[in-house]
C-alpha cells in the first residue's frame, strides 16, 4: 500500500511537472498578442510591414588606381635592379561599402540615400527587401545637405509617405531602419533628442534632427520614421567616440531633403541663391550694443553685399532677422538655412530689428555671386597695442599688427582686419576711425571684414 501511493505521488508529480509546463509555454506564446484583460499589446510590427519594403541595402563599387612605389618608375632603380625597361601597368583596386536608401517614389523608381554613400561610385546596387537587385542611376546629389537621388527600373515597388518635420517635438517616437554594418536590414528605436542640430560642421547646411535610436556605419540613407509609418527623416552621422553608437545620431529633415530633392529631380542638380548678406549670431553685448530688448534672438546682419538681393531690397548692415516668412530665426545658422532650401527667385518675408523697432522687409533670393575678398578690425584705447595703417583700397582701416599681452590682443581682433565702421559710423580713414571712436569710454563697436568674412565686435 504504502509502495502503490508512493507511485501515484510520482505520477500525480509528473502529470502536474507537465501541465504547469504546457501552460507556461501558452502563457509566453500568447503574451506579445493580449494583455490580462485580453486587450491587444501595442506593437511596431504592422507598422514596419509596411515600411520594411520601401527601404534598401545599397551597394556601391569604386575602382582607384594603386599608387606605385616611385622607385619603380626610376630608369636607374630598373636597371640596377635588372628589372624589364618596360613600363609596369598600372595596378586597379576594386573597393566597396554599403549604406542604405529610401524609396519615396514607387512608381518611378525614386530612392533617396546620403551623397556620401555614393560619392566616387563607379557603380550603385540597390537590394530590396525581397531579395531582388537593381543597379542603379544616380539622378544627382547635393554634397552640401548629403543628399543624393538615384533611380532603378523596377516594378512592384513599395515607397514610404513623407511627412512634415516641422511637426515634430522633442520626446516623439521614431524608427530608424537600415543597413548597419552590412548586417541587412535592421529596426531601431528611440525618440527625438532634440531638433535643429547645427555647427556640428558635418554638412555645409545643417539643421539636424537628434535621435537615440541606435544608428551605426551603414545605416547612412536609411529611414528615420514616426510610428505611422511617415518618413520624417535621413539618418545621416552619428557621434561615436568609442567607433560605435552611443546614442547620439543625427538625420537631415524632410522638409530640408525635400528641397534638394526636387531641384535635382527638375535639373539634375540643386540650384542655391542667396540674399547677398554676411551674418553672426546675436551676442547679449551686441543685443545691448543695438539697443535691442534683452533675450531676444536672431540673425545680425554684419555687411550687406552692393548690388545683391538684399542690397535691392533695402535691408542694411546691422538689422537683425528675427523671423522669416512668419516662422522665428534665434540664430545665423537657422537663417543661413532658411535661404539655403529656396529656390532663385522665390521671395522671403523678413521680419527685422533696426535701431530698436520692428518691420518688414521682402526680398528675393538673387543668383550666387563671389564675395569680394576683405579683411578686419581697429582704434582707441580699447585697441591699444594695435598697428593700423588705412587699407590698400582707402576703405577702412587696416590692423596691420597686434602686440601679445595688450587690449587689442584681448579684444578679438586680428591681424589683417579691416575696420570699417565704428559706433555705427562709416570710417575709411584712421582719423574718421578716431573721430567715430571718441567718446566711447564704456564700450566701442567696430564692424570689421576679415577674409571674405564680415563681423561686428564690441569691445568693452
Amino acid at each position: 500500500m504504502r509502495q502503490f501511493s508512493s507511485q501515484l505521488n510520482l505520477w500525480s508529480l509528473v502529470l502536474l511537472t507537465a501541465l504547469t509546463v504546457f501552460m507556461s509555454s501558452a502563457v509566453h506564446a500568447a503574451w506579445p498578442l493580449t494583455d490580462g484583460d485580453d486587450k491587444p499589446l501595442p506593437s511596431l510590427a504592422p507598422m514596419l510591414e509596411k515600411v520594411n519594403p520601401a527601404v534598401v541595402n545599397i551597394s556601391t563599387y569604386t575602382t582607384r588606381t594603386v599608387q606605385q612605389n616611385p622607385l619603380l618608375r626610376d630608369p636607374f632603380f630598373r636597371r640596377f635592379f635588372n628589372m624589364p625597361e618596360q613600363q609596369m601597368p598600372e595596378r586597379k583596386r576594386r573597393t566597396t561599402s554599403a549604406g542604405s536608401g529610401v524609396i519615396i517614389d514607387a512608381k518611378n523608381g525614386t530612392v533617396v540615400t546620403n551623397h556620401h554613400v555614393i560619392d566616387g561610385a563607379d557603380e550603385i546596387t540597390v537590394a530590396l527587401e525581397d531579395g531582388r537587385s537593381y543597379t542603379a542611376e544616380l539622378i544627382g546629389s547635393d554634397p552640401d545637405v548629403d543628399i543624393a537621388v538615384l533611380k532603378i527600373d523596377a516594378k512592384n515597388l513599395r515607397e514610404v509617405p513623407i511627412s512634415d518635420s516641422e511637426k515634430l517635438r522633442v520626446g516623439d517616437f521614431v524608427v530608424a531602419i537600415g543597413n548597419p554594418f552590412g548586417l541587412g536590414q535592421t529596426v531601431t528605436t528611440g525618440i527625438v533628442s532634440a531638433l535643429g542640430r547645427t555647427g556640428l560642421g558635418i554638412e555645409g547646411y545643417e539643421n539636424f534632427i537628434q535621435t537615440d535610436a541606435s544608428i551605426n556605419p551603414g545605416n547612412s540613407g536609411g529611414a528615420l520614421v514616426n510610428l505611422q509609418g511617415e518618413l520624417i527623416g535621413i539618418n545621416t552621422a552619428i557621434i561615436a567616440p568609442a567607433g560605435g553608437n552611443v546614442g547620439i545620431g543625427f538625420a537631415i529633415p524632410t522638409n530640408m531633403a525635400n528641397a534638394s530633392i526636387s531641384q535635382i529631380l527638375e535639373h539634375g542638380e540643386v540650384k542655391r541663391g542667396q540674399l547677398g548678406v554676411i551674418i553672426q549670431d546675436l551676442t547679449p553685448e551686441l543685443a545691448d550694443a543695438f539697443g535691442i530688448d534683452n533675450g531676444q534672438r536672431g540673425a545680425l546682419i554684419a555687411e550687406v553685399q552692393p548690388g545683391t538681393a538684399a542690397d535691392k531690397a533695402g535691408l542694411e548692415a546691422g538689422d537683425v532677422v528675427v523671423a522669416v516668412d512668419g516662422k522665428d530665426i534665434l540664430s545665423s545658422a537657422q537663417l543661413r538655412n532658411a535661404v539655403g532650401v529656396r529656390k532663385i527667385g522665390d521671395t522671403l518675408t523678413l521680419t527685422i530689428v533696426r535701431d530698436g523697432k520692428q518691420r518688414t522687409i521682402k526680398s528675393k533670393i538673387g543668383e550666387p555671386s563671389k564675395l569680394v575678398a576683405g579683411k578686419d578690425e581697429a582704434v582707441h584705447r580699447f585697441l591699444e597695442g594695435a598697428s593700423l595703417q588705412e587699407a590698400d583700397d582707402k576703405d577702412g582701416v587696416l590692423v596691420s599688427e597686434i602686440e601679445q599681452g595688450t587690449a587689442a590682443a584681448r579684444s578679438g581682433l586680428r591681424p589683417g582686419d579691416i575696420i570699417v565702421s565704428a559706433n555705427k559710423q562709416r570710417v575709411k580713414t584712421i582719423a574718421e576711425l578716431r573721430k567715430a571712436a571718441k567718446g566711447s569710454d564704456k564700450r566701442l563697436l567696430l564692424q570689421v571684414k576679415r577674409g571674405r568674412a564680415a563681423l561686428y565686435i564690441v569691445l568693452q
